[in-house]
């Protein structure tokens, strides 16, 4: 089966939060033009690189998101043409801008600068405090890759991460084409399917995303995580 990279992946949790600048002032990652989080990503189709976000209401004001890294160097610029839109529960429009970078060859651990500018000429700045850690991509998993009559009751399994707090798996109905379902963040490396998920005779990919966090004043949403490869069953 060939790999894909699920889209979906690139921005999890933190891409539908609903959380704005109000109340948030005292939060670097927050400006009254969006909200910057950058992670150390591990995942098995790329070297170890990171991922930058930039989510925001006024998607139709910015003109340009720079990135730089603790030591000022210029870490690359979000390409504008590429995001996920989507819309917060009261129904309010956003995009998520989302840019994958090298990770330097000699990192430094510090606060990573997004430079927001803005249409009018105006210009703001946010920041991520990053800390060049690694994480495992998951093992262990049950069913094992590649499975066949799998029972539709199955529970999916896999081995601890060290380090990891947070796992999330995504699952996909290969035949049916259906949205992926998400199973929310978990706190143990363990998910039961909703009932009815896996149908007789189907056929699914699943993939893990383990995290160190969610959701801090330093580190943002979180500060390193990893993405296990995809991995099928069927259904009997």
């Amino acid at each position: 089966m060939k790999t894909r990279i699920w889209p979906f992946i690139l921005a999890t949790s933190f891409l539908f939060s609903e959380t704005v600048y109000a109340g948030n002032e005292g939060d670097p990652h927050y400006t009254a033009a969006g909200f910057f989080d950058i992670h150390v990503c591990n995942w098995p189709e790329k070297p170890r690189f990171l991922m930058a976000l930039f989510s925001t209401p006024r998607f139709d004001e910015i003109a340009k998101i720079a990135v730089f890294a603790p030591d000022r160097k210029h870490v690359g610029d979000l390409d504008l043409t590429k995001f996920r839109a989507f819309k917060t529960k009261p129904g309010q429009a956003k995009r998520a801008f989302i840019a994958h970078f090298d990770l330097p060859e000699k990192a430094v651990d510090g606060w990573y600068r997004a430079e927001i500018n803005l249409k009018d000429g105006s210009r703001t700045e946010a920041r991520d405090f990053v800390i060049h850690q690694m994480m495992g991509q998951p093992t262990g998993p049950q069913p094992v890759p590649g499975s066949s009559n799998v029972p539709a009751s199955t529970e999916l399994r896999w081995d601890p991460v060290p380090g990891a707090r947070f796992y999330e798996v995504f699952v996909k109905d290969v035949w049916a084409g259906y949205e992926t379902t998400d199973s929310g963040l978990l706190t143990e490396p363990r998910y039961v399917p909703p009932e009815g998920l896996l149908q007789p005779g189907g056929e699914y990919v699943w993939r893990i995303h383990a995290r160190d966090s969610d959701g801090n004043v330093l580190l943002g949403d979180f500060n390193h995580g990893s993405l296990g490869p995809e991995m099928s069953f069927t259904v009997r």
